[in-house]
């Protein structure tokens, strides 16, 4: 493909005709000729907004990009609605590959109820890799403060941690596990990437909660840790009550990581005054999502220690193929 925007006629073809979920308040989308969409806000709503890029991934980039932003819009108590997407490919990789991400997209849009109204798209021979880029819009009847979070909340997490950077370790590097787990095995845990979104988990919380955190970089510690730097509170937690699936157990031990420092999206880490922890603890009794109580927050100017954002994926990645 020439550098440069895509051509109208292939804009058409392979990106326009993914707008995601309709939505009746958006009153003009995106279409050739078009330089901005118009929304009808909705009355008496937040807004709430989130950017992230994905940079040079492929498989599965499309869903990654927006998964990484719903959870940005849902760790606020955020129903996602509107989003643009930029995308930026080296020419060879052509038509075809933008008509795949463009798909992928379309689809988690459809999953999360969210209209795709606008963005970019381009071939650019100064890139090597593919970049993705989205800004995300979403509404909100509350604002989750970090001055609303006090001494004795209790911490939750949901699921399991370090959902994520298992993922990817089985989808970058089945080399590294082959002596410890199966092919099975592996296979799973690759599959793990599609229980990503905190998004359901923020729908059951967001009435309850005085703060929520999706835990990227870092893990489980890197998160705990920036959620005491807001607050300026201290966390109390017990380790080994902290959810950790036994295939992460496995993996830590055989390559020598810290499984609470592995990149934990797709566990959201919940502050909860104590009035309200038997009606969160009821919401998902009554779920297919689990949640954990690990600890509360502690006393003021005791901050929970910075250097624990360190995160443990990039090094095991980098290490020699087996």
């Amino acid at each position: 493909m020439p550098s440069g925007k895509l051509a109208p006629d292939a804009l058409e073809r392979v990106v326009l005709y993914a707008t995601g979920a309709r939505r009746s308040e958006v009153l003009i989308g995106p279409a050739v000729g078009e330089d901005a969409s118009v929304i009808r806000w909705p009355e008496g709503k937040l807004l709430v907004f989130a950017s992230d890029p994905i940079v040079g991934a492929l498989r599965g980039a499309g869903r990654l990009l927006v998964r990484v932003n719903v959870n940005d819009i849902a760790s606020k108590g955020g129903e996602p609605a509107y989003i643009a997407v930029t995308i930026i490919l080296p020419p060879a990789m052509g038509e075809a590959a933008v008509a795949s991400i463009m798909r992928e997209i379309h689809e988690e849009c459809l999953e999360a109820g969210i209209a795709i109204v606008g963005g970019h798209t381009e071939f650019n021979d100064f890139y090597e890799r593919p970049v993705l880029s989205a800004a995300l819009i979403g509404t909100a009847d509350r604002v989750l403060r970090a001055e609303d979070v006090k001494r004795g909340h209790a911490i939750y997490v949901t699921k399991h941690v370090g959902i994520e950077g298992m993922a990817i370790l089985a989808s970058d590097r089945p080399d590294l596990l082959k002596a410890v787990f199966s092919d099975g095995e592996i296979s799973q845990m690759q599959g793990w990437m599609e229980h990503a979104s905190v998004l359901p988990e923020s729908r059951l919380l967001r009435d309850y909660v005085s703060f929520m955190h999706d835990p990227t970089e870092g893990g489980f510690l890197g998160g705990l840790s920036e959620i005491s730097r807001l607050t300026g509170l201290s966390s109390d937690t017990d380790r080994n009550a902290i959810p950790i699936h036994e295939f992460t157990l496995r993996a830590a031990k055989s390559l020598g990581f810290d499984p609470l420092r592995l990149v934990a999206s797709g566990s959201m880490i919940a502050v909860v005054p104590d009035d309200k922890t038997s009606f969160v603890e009821a919401l998902f009794k009554d779920s297919h999502i689990s949640i954990t109580r690990v600890g509360r927050m502690g006393e003021r100017g005791n901050k929970t220690p910075h250097e624990e954002s360190r995160e443990e994926l990039w090094s095991i990645l980098r290490r020699e193929r087996l």
